[in-house]
């Protein structure tokens, strides 16, 4: 099976620098890597030429201008551009385990959105890694990690909870997950309705949900390791209340289309 990574990114090129390093650490390389850009500046461009340059698989930069939080867009934008029919997509903060790619394709499946598991990183070790300019793996029995279950990966356990389908839209997480280009086609991509953080990843996969597409969680497998940062928050109590609402409607109506989606860009 050919697929696409697709890393999403803002103004931290340090941190895609150590997503992008461990890309190229893969059991299985990506058959090509699509940077989506929400108007990082020339060091962001920078960072990714360079990489570029010394790896022989195609790395696309997809860039829009910043004018504000717009991640439906970047994600729809990047999506669009793919070459491949399954599509796996991180944030760029998020770096891999070296079967990260690997485990994604093995449960890959028509009408199934898969979500790997994420290990949050602490402050100091993340600070060490920036220092050091390279990533090592935490050890489970080290303090350098917040959640120590999500660092194991085990992918017979992963297989004996893979009958397990899911609709739950607790805990979705935009930062590591996979499915077919054609599901996401199938709802129109993501809502650029949405226009501050936060929601857009779980109103896109509600509208999965409504239109017959599982979730299946890969517990023990598809691990990646959340470079620590200060949580985003929103800016306001109104746009809280916005992007909850557009959930909620999601959820309410049953809607499966988002009529400001990726066909704009198809």
């Amino acid at each position: 099976m050919k697929c696409s990574l697709i890393i999403c990114t803002y103004n931290w090129p340090q941190a895609l620098t150590l997503v992008l390093e461990s890309v190229r650490k893969q059991s299985k390389f990506p058959d090509e890597i699509i940077v989506a850009d929400d108007g990082s500046d020339e060091s962001t461009s920078n960072a990714i030429n360079l990489f570029a340059q010394s790896i022989d698989i195609p790395v696309i930069h997809s860039w829009q201008k910043d004018i504000g939080c717009r991640i439906p867009h970047s994600r729809n934008r990047a999506i669009a551009k793919s070459n491949y029919d399954y599509i796996i997509m991180i944030d760029g903060d998020t770096v891999l385990h070296q079967n990260f790619i690997e485990d994604h394709i093995s449960f890959a499946k028509i009408g199934k959105y898969i979500q790997g598991s994420r290990a949050l990183l602490q402050e100091e070790f993340t600070n060490t890694l920036f220092e050091k300019n390279s990533f090592r793996k935490p050890s489970f029995f080290s303090k350098s990690v917040k959640n120590k279950l999500n660092t194991i990966h085990f992918p017979f356990f992963t297989w004996l909870l893979s009958f397990i389908k899911s609709n739950n839209i607790n805990r979705t997480r935009g930062c590591n997950f996979s499915l077919y280009k054609q599901d996401i086609i199938k709802v129109n991509g993501f809502n650029e309705e949405i226009t501050s953080w936060g929601r857009e990843d779980s109103e896109f996969v509600q509208r999965l949900f409504n239109a017959g597409i599982f979730k299946q969680y890969l517990k023990f497998s598809a691990v990646q390791y959340h470079l620590f940062h200060k949580e985003r928050v929103f800016k306001s109590q109104e746009s809280a209340i916005a992007n909850n609402d557009f959930l909620e409607n999601t959820i309410k109506t049953k809607s499966v289309w988002s009529d400001f989606g990726i066909s704009r860009y198809l």
